[in-house]
């Protein structure tokens, strides 16, 4: 087992690997589907606003020709259907599922607990975790059938150790961790399927800017500059990886 920090990944080291990223419009969900279709992968960009679905699918296409599909989805007010249908279409398309990476999220308020808005809670709690739960429950059939499967989630360093006022946001990071626990040690042994967790730390994003304004983004890595250890963990370097919380940075 390498470490994924350490790893260099080969040019092709997706190379015939179906991945569907979420978040995929912006920040490092972008920009781990433009490093997954750079390794040779064909991408499924997953997220809400179709126009930045549909920028980052040209810019791909533009690279490396016709390897990305766009598959929007709203993890606020998506359905039961809506989740069913994403499977069945992956399946129709593609017939197994290599990798899915969680890089969606919405950050919430920074606010005192004992003041938190308790609809602003809910929603947090339900894009970040439980719509990452529905969404990985539906994938898992898909994600059966590959040889060699592998599921990353992001985290923060607010979901290791508990902050001050990070609130929903840093309780739905702490689920996400022990939703990697748990599906881990379920996959371990009895099936193709790795789980683990990445921390990218921070980059030079919207919600990096959202919780800290007055920061200078110059100081900040772009997030492509984190993208390294995503791949090794979706291809064969993070073969014997299961279960773990790991650091980009």
């Amino acid at each position: 087992m390498q470490d994924p920090r350490l790893a260099s990944p080969a040019a092709n080291e997706l190379k015939g690997r179906v991945i569907a990223v979420t978040g995929a419009g912006d920040g490092i969900g972008k920009a781990v589907a433009l490093a997954a279709a750079a390794h040779g992968a064909q991408v499924i960009l997953i997220g809400r606003t179709v126009r930045k679905l549909e920028a980052v699918h040209r810019d791909i296409q533009a690279a490396h020709g016709d390897v990305s599909t766009i598959a929007p989805l709203d993890l606020e007010k998506a359905l039961a259907g809506d989740y069913d249908r994403l499977a069945a279409a992956i399946l129709e398309r593609y017939g197994r599922l290599d990798g899915l990476v969680h890089c969606a999220g919405i950050l919430g308020t920074l606010t005192p607990i004992e003041h938190y808005d308790v609809p602003t809670w809910c929603k947090v709690l339900h894009v970040n975790v439980t719509a990452a739960f529905v969404l990985t429950q539906v994938l898992l059939p898909a994600l059966r059938l590959s040889p060699d499967a592998s599921v990353v989630f992001s985290t923060s360093s607010v979901g290791r150790k508990g902050r001050a006022y990070w609130g929903a946001y840093a309780v739905s990071k702490f689920a996400i961790e022990g939703l990697t626990q748990v599906l881990a040690g379920e996959m371990d042994g009895a099936t193709s399927v790795r789980v683990n967790v990445l921390n990218p730390g921070p980059t030079r994003t919207l919600m990096r800017r959202q919780a800290f304004p007055s920061e200078n983004v110059e100081t900040l890595p772009e997030p492509a500059t984190v993208t390294g250890p995503y791949i090794a963990l979706l291809g064969p370097t993070g073969q014997g990886l299961n279960g773990q919380s790991l650091d980009c940075q």
